[in-house]
């Protein structure tokens, strides 16, 4: 299933967080990493008195489902050192399920699409920019979308530090998902 993850941090380098969460998430059994959008710093909404975030957001296909790809992406958030004191509040990392193919879910604990996602110029622009036909399940195209948000502050990072994962890692883990033995040639 084609899954969009929100990646976003504030705090202890929020670049490499952010470029550390999307390699865990392409680690995650039963998932590959698609597509990475480019970084945005982002100032802070609703808690304003903090660190401006490093956002950016990832197509993957996996296996999981919805529910269990979540958790899995919580249990990422933990091993970076996130916390949940202070609702809104600056994270070291935080990664957030947006859609789960055209899945819509009202659950306790999960809600697809995410519910915020149609308002935020900081989930919006990444995702545009690696899927801009997409359709948001009960919200319409993501460019009419984002174009409501067009009054929030956002900033693609410089060319050369935009990326999640820089060019020699995307060939890496190219090579490596290539280069996997099948199971009949294993020896």
């Amino acid at each position: 299933m084609r899954a969009y993850v929100a990646l976003g941090s504030n705090l202890d380098d929020p670049v490499a967080q952010v470029r550390a969460g999307a390699q865990a998430l392409g680690k995650l059994p039963g998932t590959r990493l698609v597509r990475c959008s480019s970084l945005y710093r982002t100032a802070p909404v609703g808690v304003t008195d903090q660190p401006d975030f490093i956002n950016a957001v990832c197509a993957a296909d996996t296996d999981m489902p919805a529910g269990r790809f979540l958790q899995a992406l919580l249990d990422i958030e933990r091993a970076h050192g996130r916390q949940r004191n202070i609702h809104g509040g600056p994270r070291t990392l935080d990664l957030d399920l947006l859609l789960y193919g055209d899945q819509v879910c009202h659950e306790p604990g999960l809600t697809l699409p995410h519910p915020r996602l149609h308002e935020r110029a900081f989930v919006l622009y990444p995702l545009s920019e690696i899927a801009p036909g997409l359709s948001i399940p009960g919200r319409g195209q993501v460019e009419s979308l984002r174009a409501g948000c067009a009054g929030q502050a956002i900033e693609r990072l410089a060319a050369g530090a935009e990326r999640i994962l820089a060019a020699d890692e995307r060939r890496l883990t190219e090579k490596l998902r290539t280069n996997k033995p099948k199971p009949d040639e294993r020896s």
